[in-house]
């Protein structure tokens, strides 16, 4: 089966490709720059969508921008997917989108309305943050004498463990939207810190903020958190001494 991708060059796009590969798929990685195994199209405008649909069997939506824009890009890809025929379209989203007024969120609720409202066959999958998340927390802070962390926790899961999933659902039936997944444990973002400073052998003083707001109140609720045990296995420990000892 041909499957496209986009956002395959991202931090889960670059797990994902393989895996869909070893399982089968005919992959064509959606690209602004043309590349190996890469199709030139443009999500922000719909240019040369329509070649890269062309015999495509199914699309797996990685592609974001960071920002509240991604929805637009949606629209495009839900368009082009249904003028080519595509028979299933994966999506991946996040826990908790729909409960935390976060705008990034909050127009990710709009792309998954978008899909389930196209008329396409369609699976969404929502995951918790992953390692290489809160670990970006903290590298940016490498030469300050403190590290600073919020009053929050986390499930944070391992990247390679969402391409997991995401490979089982393209390969599967639609499924629409199926069950959230996140990481092994439930840490606070101190115990984060924590881990992150044993594997670098750093003992800086951690300092731990509070900042008021919609926002911060609806993460303190846990709202962006599954049940446990999680689907990962592969805890933040294990990828602080990973990524540090790199």
């Amino acid at each position: 089966m041909t499957t496209l991708i986009t956002g395959g060059t991202g931090h889960l796009g670059r797990f994902t490709v393989p895996m869909l590969a070893a399982a089968g798929h005919d992959v064509r990685v959606l690209s602004r720059t043309a590349g190996a195994e890469h199709v030139v199209a443009d999500l922000s405008t719909g240019a040369g969508l329509p070649g890269a649909l062309d015999g495509v069997g199914t699309v797996v939506h990685l592609a974001t921008t960071g920002s509240a824009k991604d929805s637009a890009q949606t629209r495009r890809l839900i368009d082009a997917a249904r003028a080519a025929s595509v028979g299933h379209l994966v999506f991946i989203s996040i826990v908790g989108v729909d409960r935390i007024p976060f705008a990034y969120y909050t127009d990710k609720v709009v792309s998954e309305r978008l899909i389930e409202q196209s008329g396409m066959e369609y699976t969404i999958l929502r995951a918790t943050q992953f390692h290489s998340f809160v670990a970006g927390l903290f590298r940016p802070q490498r030469r300050l004498p403190v590290l600073a962390t919020l009053d929050l926790s986390d499930q944070p899961i391992a990247t390679e463990e969402v391409a997991t999933r995401l490979t089982e659902l393209a390969s599967g039936a639609p499924a629409k939207r199926v069950d959230d997944i996140g990481g092994p444990q439930q840490l606070t973002l101190r115990e984060c810190a924590d881990q992150w400073q044993a594997a670098r052998g750093t003992h800086k003083p951690v300092v731990t903020l509070r900042i008021p707001g919609r926002i911060t109140a609806a993460f303190r609720a846990g709202h962006h958190l599954t049940a446990l045990p999680g689907y990962g296995t592969r805890t933040f420990a294990d990828y602080a001494r990973e990524a540090n000892s790199a």
